[in-house]
């Protein structure tokens, strides 16, 4: 069903949206005819008020005579009515001056991306690397003897992962080891990560039977390297700024919710990442009911051939839209120039 609502309504909805979210209490028509920007009576306030409850639009809270908007409101809200804001002079230095520094890696920019989202925001931040695609290809393989016993082993793909790990191989040379590392180099490097997988389970052993009398081990280990170079890492900043937005009664709800969010496989089923636009989703619409008093704002940043990756905040339903929507913009835009300029480098 399309809603039509007059401008006065829509201004009351505004007023009421931006007055909760800034005080967390009930709106009344008093109040909202004060602030509204022609002269009208709280009399003609009032009527609108409950054309909008009618709509479903906002809602009476049980203690307050005010109004509160709801899900539906805050739809509305967002898909008609919010205009972003523009970066302050502050959050722009902020973003600025932390891609500034010296990256190793795209995993530290993304993970700064986190920390920077979430300290525009004072919400929780969740960024993700570069999807990995079939794009995806072995870019090198290493391996560094430690000790007798331990060996780690390094895997970097051509969008720059980095995965290591340490492993017991025993009983084998360092003449051994620099033959691995030729055979997988020379095999499998330029390769798409999937190909790899699928070379893992029948050429790569054969060819290291010739060398290594048990070669199953490290393969099994190298296979799981593979395998989490391929998944869209997840960076988390800022959990605790959620404890500022539930009642104390409530804190409980926050352990189970952490969870969720802290499980890579989850998020990334609960973050939508198929749009290229920022996109708000509210409370129900998020389907799972322990997020029923949250939203989460996203924003896809495009690398091109290099794929893409998701930014998000997670914060409650009655937050700033149009500034959190605004930053979550303008921080994609600034990922996503240094991390095409990080590639661009890296090429050179």
């Amino acid at each position: 069903m399309i809603l039509v609502l007059t401008d006065r309504q829509k201004n009351i909805l505004q007023i009421i949206i931006r007055d909760y979210t800034r005080t967390g209490m009930p709106v009344g028509s008093k109040a909202l005819a004060s602030e509204f920007p022609t002269h009208v009576s709280s009399a003609t306030v009032r009527n609108d008020m409950a054309a909008l409850e009618s709509k479903g639009l906002i809602t009476k809270t049980h203690f307050s005579s005010g109004r509160v908007p709801s899900i539906e409101g805050y739809r509305y809200y967002v898909d008609n009515l919010v205009e972003p804001d523009p970066l302050d002079d502050s959050a722009e230095d902020l973003i600025k001056s932390s891609f500034n520094s010296e990256f190793n890696r795209i995993d530290e920019i993304v993970q700064e991306s986190a920390k920077v989202l979430s300290d525009l925001t004072n919400y929780m931040a969740l960024t993700f690397n570069p999807e990995s695609g079939d794009d995806v290809t072995l870019g090198g393989f290493r391996l560094v003897k430690l000790d007798d016993r331990q060996v780690m082993a390094i895997i970097v793909t051509n969008n720059g992962h980095v995965v290591n790990k340490i492993f017991r191989l025993a009983n084998v040379s360092s003449e051994q080891l620099e033959t691995i590392v030729n055979i997988i180099n020379s095999e499998l490097v330029g390769k798409p990560l999937r190909q790899v997988l699928e070379k893992l389970k029948f050429d790569i052993p054969m060819l290291m039977t010739k060398y290594i009398q048990t070669p199953e081990g490290f393969l099994k280990i190298f296979g799981e390297m593979l395998n989490e170079a391929g998944k869209d890492k997840v960076h988390v900043d800022g959990e605790l700024n959620l404890l500022r937005f539930v009642e104390r009664q409530d804190v409980d709800r926050l352990k189970p919710l952490y969870n969720l969010l802290g499980t890579e496989d989850t998020v990334q089923k609960i973050i939508n990442t198929k749009s290229n636009d920022v996109q708000v989703r509210i409370g129900g619409e998020l389907r799972n009911d322990l997020l029923k008093d949250y939203s989460i704002i996203t924003g896809t940043y495009d690398l091109k051939e290099y794929g893409h990756g998701v930014i998000a905040v997670v914060g409650p339903t009655r937050m700033p839209y149009s500034k959190v929507i605004g930053i979550v913009g303008a921080l994609r835009e600034e990922l996503t120039k240094k991390l095409l300029g990080y590639y661009d480098d890296d090429q050179d």
